[in-house]
């Protein structure tokens, strides 16, 4: 799937739940809100189980649930807006053009923001450190547990 299909896809979704829907329109709108907590709460729920953060479930979900959790929150998100508005598509670039503006653009006396760079996903391990001296090769370290450190 390409960008150019994405909304196309949201919209047909919106069909198909509200063919499936037998509330009031501002009921139904409500619901689909309301599944974005539920969602939110799915990707909870995968970051702890990701991490370990329970003793008792151990490590129940990888850092890939937590990627697949996000992108239902997204999603929802997409959908409960088209929901709310058929204009959904402009809203949204709007909004994103407005908070990039905001966020991105350079504060009075400062630097613009840096070029931003692909970020290491938490299935990468981190790059070696160069060895200190020339000619000596650090001693190998023991291989990192994959996401990030969470305390408790």
């Amino acid at each position: 799937m390409d960008d150019a299909t994405i909304w196309p896809t949201v919209d047909r979704l919106r069909i198909w739940l509200d063919a499936a829907c037998d509330r009031p329109a501002e009921q139904e709108l409500l619901l689909r809100v309301l599944k974005l907590a539920e969602e939110v709460g799915e990707t909870a729920q995968a970051v702890i189980g990701a991490s370990g953060q329970n003793p008792r479930k151990g490590h129940s979900h990888t850092w890939r649930d937590v990627e697949s959790e996000l992108c239902d929150v997204v999603l929802t998100a997409m959908v409960a807006l088209r929901t709310l508005t058929p204009d959904a598509e402009r809203i949204f670039a709007e909004h994103v053009r407005k908070v990039a503006e905001r966020s991105l653009s350079p504060a009075p006396g400062t630097s613009p923001a840096p070029t931003p760079t692909p970020a290491a996903t938490l299935d990468t391990p981190p790059a070696p450190e160069p060895a200190a001296t020339l000619g000596t090769s650090p001693e190998p370290e023991p291989e990192p547990e994959p996401g990030p450190a969470v305390s408790g």
